[in-house]
């Protein structure tokens, strides 16, 4: 006799497991040789490491195989610049789960362009996009603020242009998960 939720799970699982083996594709198929940079699944917590060395690569280590977080770790890597791609996690600030409302408030204002830039590859994967506080255990809420921020943020990109490595990723994607290009309404409140 044939399961369907067995089957309907398996091929919920095959069909995630295709999506994140073709961003991983798509991305290291753009970057592992021209910016000697791979985008590999952790069982941890995400992590940006620079090569050591010139026969080393740069590592981008996204959390437990979730789509969102390498999407996430992606985008900190598109506004990271060159010298900060020379430091283990960017050399950026973090603290973890449990900041203050100051500490809360310092991260949100950090955040806002790596969300936006998330946000826009999750629409070229026809991929839900969540904002994320990263801060579950101090209880606070995603501020209407900073979701607005973000949105505005993600509205710039498009208008201002972006980068050649995002232009380049974003074309790719739309590519490959046949998506059209992110437009300034794909990033209205709802």
């Amino acid at each position: 006799m044939l399961d369907i939720q067995k089957l309907n799970t398996e091929t919920k699982l095959n069909s995630s497991e295709n999506k994140l083996k073709a961003l991983l594709g798509v991305f290291n198929g753009l970057f592992l040789k021209s910016e000697k940079t791979l985008l590999q699944l952790s069982p941890d917590e995400p992590l940006y490491l620079p090569a050591k060395n010139a026969a080393q690569m740069n590592k981008i280590l996204f959390s437990h195989g979730f789509f969102s977080s390498a999407l996430h770790e992606v985008s900190h890597w598109l506004v990271a610049g060159k010298t900060r791609r020379q430091l283990e996690d960017y050399g950026y600030w973090y603290k973890p789960d449990g900041r203050t409302f100051l500490e809360q408030q310092e991260f949100e204002s950090v955040e806002v362009l790596p969300q936006a830039i998330e946000w826009t590859l999750s629409v070229a994967c026809c991929h839900p996009f969540h904002f994320s506080a990263d801060n579950l255990n101090a209880g606070f809420q995603i501020s209407d603020s900073f979701k607005q921020k973000v949105s505005v943020q993600a509205q710039l990109l498009i208008e201002q242009g972006y980068s050649n490595r995002m232009q380049s990723l974003i074309d790719a994607l739309c590519q490959e998960y046949t998506t059209v290009l992110p437009c300034a309404e794909d990033f209205a409140l709802k």
